[in-house]
């Protein structure tokens, strides 16, 4: 189980519209790897997840939630692996059994890998997510120092 722990940014009735905190993809090398390179051109876009709840949350509550792992391979296999494999065997077939010209063969690889891209899209949208409340965290009351303490 993947879990995280999101805020709530708005509230839409029992809809509540909830935002995880952006983490850096690496924090030990100051700035030097690829992943925080990529990460500065890309832009750190908040995205949120609205959710309805049985109770009524307040802005600024924290709720943790969970997601099963076999989706998340599911996914992944959908988005980077079909239009790879959908690539190579259009390819395959191009030049082994219809014996076309090298131009012919990369055409039916580009082909391949946008038919596997439009068959990942219309799976990834048939596959539904078990997202569950672990726990939703109370408000917590702000501290203020007392003169004298």
């Amino acid at each position: 189980m993947i879990e995280q722990t999101l805020t709530v940014v708005a509230l839409s009735g029992h809809v509540a519209h909830l935002e995880a905190q952006q983490k850096q993809a690496c924090e030990g090398c100051n700035g030097r790897c690829g992943s925080q390179v990529f990460s500065k051109l890309f832009g750190t876009a908040k995205k949120t997840l609205p959710y309805k709840f049985e109770t009524q949350l307040e802005v600024g509550q924290k709720v943790t939630m969970s997601l099963d792992d076999s989706h998340v391979v599911k996914h992944a296999f959908a988005v980077y692996m079909l239009p790879l494999f959908l690539s190579l065997i259009f390819a395959l077939i191009a030049s082994e059994l219809i014996l076309l010209a090298e131009g012919w063969q990369i055409l039916a690889a580009i082909l391949g890998g946008i038919t596997g891209f439009l068959i990942a899209k219309t799976w990834v949208k048939s596959l539904r997510h078990e997202i569950k409340v672990i726990k939703i965290h109370p408000i917590s009351l702000p501290l203020t120092q007392i003169d004298g303490d």
